[in-house]
Parts: C-alpha cells; sequence; structure tokens
C-alpha cells in the first residue's frame, strides 16, 4: 500500500510520467522496485496516453499509377485472398519511427512488418518482402493486395514485387479510411496492448518490443472473436482452409 500511495502521488504530480519515469523517480525515493510498477499503474488507471499528434504517414499526392478498389464488397472465404497493408507512426523519446504491417484479412494474421526511421518505399517493400517469405512455397496469384494510394505503395519497386508474384493491386478512395479497417482494427489493438503502455527508450527497444508483440503476443497467443476465439496462427492450421499451394 505504501508503494501504491507514492506511484499515485507522482502520477498526480508529473501526469506525463509513464511507468519507467516513475520508477526512476521511486528509486531516487528510495524503493527498490521495477516490475510491479507497471501492474500497479495498470491495476489503477495510471498509465499514460499520449497525446494525439498524427505525422503524415499517407502521400497520395503524386503522378504515380494509382489502381481501383478490389477490396470493396470482396467476400474472403480463404487465407491468401486478400492482404491489407498500412503505415503508422510511433513516439519515441525524441524522434517518431514508422511501422508498416501487412494483414491477411481472413485469418487476421500480421504476415508481415517493419519498423523504421524512415517512412519511404522501402519501409514498406521490406514489410512486404517479410510476408512472402512468411508465405514462401505459396502459389499467391490472385492475392488481392489492398492499401491505400501513398506513393510508398504506388512506387515502382513496390509494384513490380507485387507483379512479380502476380499479386492484384488494389487502392482505397483517397481520404477514406474504411477502405482498409481491418489494418486499422489491428494499428489501434497494438497501439492500445503494445506501444501506449510503453516507453520505448531507443529504436532498438521499440523493435524489439513490437516484435514481441506480433509474432509472439499477437499471432500466437491472442484470442480474436472474429475468427472463433483462436489465435491467428492456430486459426491458419484448420485443416479446412483453402491454401494454395
Amino acid at each position: 500500500m505504501d508503494l501504491r500511495n507514492e506511484i499515485q502521488e507522482i502520477a498526480v504530480e508529473f501526469p506525463g510520467y509513464g511507468y519507467r519515469r516513475i520508477t526512476r523517480e521511486l528509486r531516487r525515493r528510495g524503493y527498490d522496485v521495477h516490475k510491479p510498477v507497471l501492474r500497479i499503474m495498470g491495476e489503477d488507471n495510471l498509465l499514460c496516453i499520449k497525446k494525439k499528434f498524427t505525422p503524415r504517414t499517407t502521400d497520395s499526392d503524386h503522378a504515380l499509377q494509382i489502381y481501383p478498389n478490389l477490396a470493396k464488397d470482396m467476400e474472403v472465404t480463404a487465407i491468401n485472398q486478400l492482404w491489407v497493408a498500412d503505415i503508422t507512426y510511433i513516439r519515441l523519446d525524441r524522434e517518431f519511427v514508422y511501422l508498416a504491417v501487412i494483414l491477411d484479412v481472413f485469418s487476421r494474421k500480421c504476415v508481415g512488418w517493419e519498423l523504421s526511421r524512415d517512412i519511404d518505399t522501402q519501409l514498406t517493400l521490406n514489410a512486404l518482402n517479410k510476408a512472402l517469405s512468411n508465405r514462401s512455397g505459396i502459389d499467391l496469384s490472385g492475392l488481392v493486395h489492398h492499401s491505400d494510394r501513398g506513393v510508398q505503395y504506388a512506387a515502382n519497386d513496390y509494384i513490380n514485387q507485387l507483379n512479380k508474384n502476380d499479386i492484384r493491386i488494389s487502392m482505397g478512395r483517397k481520404g477514406n479510411p474504411y477502405d482498409n479497417a481491418f489494418a486499422e482494427s489491428f494499428i489501434k489493438t497494438l497501439k492500445y496492448e503494445e506501444v501506449y503502455l510503453k516507453e520505448y527508450e531507443s529504436f532498438d527497444d521499440a523493435y524489439m518490443n513490437i516484435e514481441e508483440f506480433i509474432e509472439v503476443l499477437y499471432n500466437e497467443k491472442r484470442l480474436h472473436s472474429s475468427i472463433g476465439y483462436l489465435t491467428p496462427n492456430e486459426f491458419e492450421m484448420k485443416p479446412y482452409l483453402n491454401i494454395k499451394s
């Protein structure tokens, strides 16, 4: 109780502090603690939610080719029919970094992702290459890849990689986030269940924790109501799934 009261006093005095800064302040006050702080702050609703600030992640003001929306009203009945891709930002102490993700809509699995300091084509291309590697040996012809109209997705190198694998290209309408609701939902989950609960000390720290969340917690352990309260990895192993080979 003494520790809990001290945490509450610090949180009131410094409302912008996350658990790492509160832990250090506790040590300055003579407490030898680390792991219990995050738990107690969560129980007492003292975790700091970052102020909303949105760096621009979509630049659709370009002369590159724009593709029609193939995902609209598409009925998805198996994995590798529809992938959705998106980019978000993550705030570190002194900089913003950018996360590109690709999800399989049917299984909700994050099949590809990349974190970078640069919001460029290489960011999205690395995420795509990870997705292709994760689906190595599987015929992806006919798969629809859906994204916004951002320059990172319309760039020649990115389009060429999709065409090389016979993947159909789909892009959402300008300024309409609902075209990519599945990716938006995943990003919201990642922000509220991982990013907002942490204070990443460095880019490497952010990369390590986000990798753990996506590859282990989200894909392997987190239950999803939309797929029968299974994990994405479990759902993809179900025998009735129509997996091209």
